[in-house]
């Protein structure tokens, strides 16, 4: 369960790590309007969501779909600015069609890593982003269709809607994390130039890895890729646009547990990572989950989990208990042993097995943050 970045051939100076401040806000903004995706940030999205002026709340509501669900490629720079201005004045350079063609290509595209066309200038896709819109709620849709009608001053609109963000709440929080932000992407940064990008990625997120593929010739070529851990699949090339090759990877203090990756046709991929802290649990590998899944979906490993919560047993018992040979108890156990569900340690000529309570009770967070990564 893999998303691929091919960077054959790709010069490290071209792999950038730097914090955004747009990027940033649009990760402030998602925890807004999704609280449950955050349960640390709870206090902070309350006392916040609490002195939002009344109009501006209703104005975010009314665009809440370039950042809710996911977030849309606008809100992720490749090339990001100092300043919240320097990025929305290379926003405002984006043409219409391509705007307005990445603001729904995520929510609404059900073909993301193909190019579709914009809804600017194509009737179908104009329908139908228009009836996504109207399954949202009145305001959405009426924001969808200013976009469709006038862009220009929809983008006018919506600077003004971001630039009063940073005023209300999101200037005080830029101050607070920036420092942060910035010297997590200078440690990436040197940690790439003295240590190579394997460990670099392995430093960034326990769901990226390196994979360099040999061709078979033994000429030691072959391809170079970034493998990202998530359920939606993508591939990409660190050539997807032409003008700027490369990979660009931006720290939040906001995204756990998101690993965002931005990589829409003609886009240079950009990945936004949760910066790490003591309190922020591993992440486990998705086929990990889903192994572990499938391993409790069985009635008679259920009922055996049942008593190796409540204490060692060994086959024989188990066999007893159950009314069932040894070997199938033994075929069930390697399943369950397999998936990391239980420990299993020797007692004189006995063999004990009991599950692991800690790795049962963290399977559902593992879950949701497999699903919401």
């Amino acid at each position: 369960m893999a998303n691929v970045i091919d960077i054959t051939g790709l010069p490290p100076e071209r792999i950038l790590f730097s914090p955004s401040p747009l990027a940033e806000l649009g990760a402030a903004l998602h925890a807004l309007s999704e609280p449950g995706h955050h349960p640390g940030l709870h206090g902070w999205v309350t006392a916040t969501n609490a002195g939002l002026k009344t109009d501006l709340a209703d104005r975010l509501c009314e665009a809440d779909f370039l950042w809710r669900s996911s977030r849309s490629d606008i809100l992720l720079p490749a090339r990001p600015g100092a300043t919240l201005a320097e990025e929305l004045d290379e926003m405002d350079k984006i043409d219409d069609e391509r705007f307005v063609a990445a603001a729904f290509e995520i929510n609404c595209s059900p073909a993301y890593t193909r190019p579709t066309p914009s809804p600017l200038v194509d009737a179908d896709e104009r329908a139908r982003v228009r009836e996504m819109a109207a399954a949202r709620g009145p305001r959405q849709a009426a924001f969808t269709d200013r976009m469709l009608t006038d862009p220009d001053g929809l983008r006018v609109w919506l600077r003004r809607l971001l630039e009063e963000c940073e005023q209300a709440f999101f200037g005080d929080i830029w101050r607070r994390v920036s420092i942060q932000l910035a010297a997590d992407a200078r440690h990436k940064t040197e940690l790439l130039r003295h240590k190579g990008l394997a460990e670099t990625l392995s430093a960034t997120s326990r769901a990226l890895s390196l994979e360099d593929a040999q061709d078979g010739s033994g000429s030691g070529s072959g391809s170079t890729r970034i493998l990202v851990d998530k359920l939606a699949r993508g591939r990409t090339t660190a050539f997807a646009n032409a003008a700027d090759p490369g990979v660009t990877f931006l720290p939040t203090s906001f995204g756990w547990p998101h690993l965002l990756f931005g990589h829409a046709p003609g886009w240079r991929p950009v990945l936004q990572y949760p910066v790490a802290s003591p309190e922020l649990p591993a992440p486990a590998a998705l086929e990990l989950v889903q192994q572990r899944l499938e391993a409790l979906g069985h009635p008679m490993r259920m009922q055996l989990c049942r008593t190796l919560s409540r204490g060692p047993h060994t086959t024989g018992e188990l066999a007893t208990a159950f009314g069932i040979t040894s070997p199938e108890v033994s075929r069930h156990i390697a399943t369950l042993k397999k998936a990391g569900l239980i420990q299993t340690r020797r007692r004189g000529r006995y063999v004990l097995h009991q599950l692991d309570l800690q790795v049962v009770a963290r399977l559902g967070s593992d879950f949701l943050e497999g699903v919401l990564r």
